[in-house]
């Protein structure tokens, strides 16, 4: 019974994981606090984890891709018709751990740090303007 795919659901403290063998048949679903995460996946052999796409999963997809793991993050509207039942944590993560195995899923690339620093920096600015424009302030720069 060796794992082939794991589906991770990410949270602010408390991870679910939902894993299965080749054949499909479930082995393990636990909830690991965050320090637990990279040490649990240490000790996997390599494998397919799904995480459904976010501003952590980025992070948490580099940290298991050093570890040699096959890392796929889908956008969640794409992982929501996999859910069966009930939202829960643990139904997540079972069907991102059923939606990552599937051909015709849509990834999204795991971004650098890099990268996100980028997007965080435009988001800023952003908001900024749009606060500076609800506040009634014109643009400072002469029109042409």
């Amino acid at each position: 019974m060796e794992i082939t795919t794991v589906g991770i659901d990410l949270a602010k403290s408390i991870f679910q994981v939902h894993a299965v063998d080749a054949a499909g048949h479930v082995v393990v679903r636990k909830a690991l606090r965050r320090a637990q995460v990279v040490p649990f996946f240490a000790r996997l052999p390599r494998c397919l984890v799904g995480m459904e796409a976010c501003g952590t999963a980025h992070h948490w997809a580099r940290e298991l891709m050093s570890l040699g793991h096959d890392v796929r993050l889908m956008p969640p509207a794409y992982v929501k018709p996999y859910v069966k039942r009930g939202k829960t944590d643990a139904h997540d993560a079972a069907a991102i751990c059923e939606a990552v195995t599937r051909p015709s899923m849509r990834f999204v690339p795991v971004k650098s740090i890099e990268q996100q620093a980028a997007l965080a920096l435009h988001r800023t600015r952003n908001l900024l303007v749009k606060q500076r424009h609800a506040a009634g302030e014109h643009d400072p720069r002469p029109a042409c």
